[in-house]
């Protein structure tokens, strides 16, 4: 009886906005790591061949401007394996056409499938639960999910699905603006799409729940809702208002193909 060995991949290229960029995962250089660059060295690491990967992601950009700017510059690099996961900055907006957002999805995991990559993709947890202001953009977010979910199953691209764990909506995972996750949580995701390559030494285990927190009181709740519009969503209204993105003036941290090592990841 042979064994189907995981398949080896040669050019990983991930493209996106600041999630895939590495948001709040310091790397201890001044910069970010990020699940992107955590995947890259699972892949690295499981297979003898080495590993070439670029990250085209830049944060603030919406899911059209990843379709335009990114997706052809990563087929340029003859990718093998491409993440493609947009959508949270078009969710965030009360004007969100989430059905254009799924096409521009549909369209760049549908390229890059066509070009013979293995294309993974994830869904976003909804924090409504824990953070209030969250329930804002609740429905859009649920409709997203749905249409990613759809739209893999058309194309072929592998949907990690997050969603459906509750541990990916815990706070502890996430950072203090809410959007992005925390270095704990990236750990999480890029064990997640590992596991989902089928990567030697890599379970389920992202899916385990955090140990049992302390409640905390109303005040405690309500005065963290006050420090986060204080410290995170005025400012953001403030740069929405006047059409700045958080990205603009930004390039891709890691442009071109690279190998894989320790020390570059």
């Amino acid at each position: 009886m042979s064994l189907l060995l995981p398949r080896t991949y040669a050019r990983y290229v991930a493209i996106g906005d600041s999630s895939t960029e590495g948001l709040d995962d310091p790397d201890g250089r001044g910069g970010y790591r990020g699940w992107a660059n955590r995947l890259a060295l699972h892949v690295a690491e499981a297979q003898a061949a080495p590993l070439l990967y670029a990250n085209l992601a830049v944060r603030g950009r919406k899911t059209r401007d990843i379709r335009k700017q990114q997706i052809a510059l990563a087929l340029a690099m003859h990718p093998d394996l491409v993440t493609v996961f947009a959508g949270v900055n078009d969710v965030v907006r009360r004007d969100c056409d989430v059905k254009a957002v799924a096409r521009d999805i549909e369209l760049m995991q549908t390229a890059c499938v066509g070009a013979g990559a293995t294309v993974l993709t994830i869904t976003m947890p909804d924090l409504s639960a824990v953070v209030p202001m969250a329930r804002m953009m609740r429905e859009r977010l649920l409709i997203l999910n749905d249409r990613v979910r759809e739209t893999c199953a058309r194309t072929g691209a592998r949907c990690v699905d997050l969603a459906q764990h509750s541990v990916t909506s815990d706070m502890r995972l996430w950072s203090d603006d809410r959007l992005h996750a925390n270095s704990e949580g990236h750990r999480r995701i890029a064990a997640a799409l590992a596991q989902a390559l089928g990567l030697s030494g890599h379970d389920g285990w992202w899916t385990q729940p955090l140990p049992p927190e302390r409640a905390s009181s109303i005040m405690t709740r309500v005065t963290g809702e006050f420090c986060w519009a204080h410290e995170h969503l005025l400012p953001w209204l403030w740069r929405h208002a006047r059409g700045i993105s958080s990205g603009d003036g930004r390039t891709a941290k890691r442009p071109a193909l690279e190998t894989v090592t320790t020390e570059n990841v």
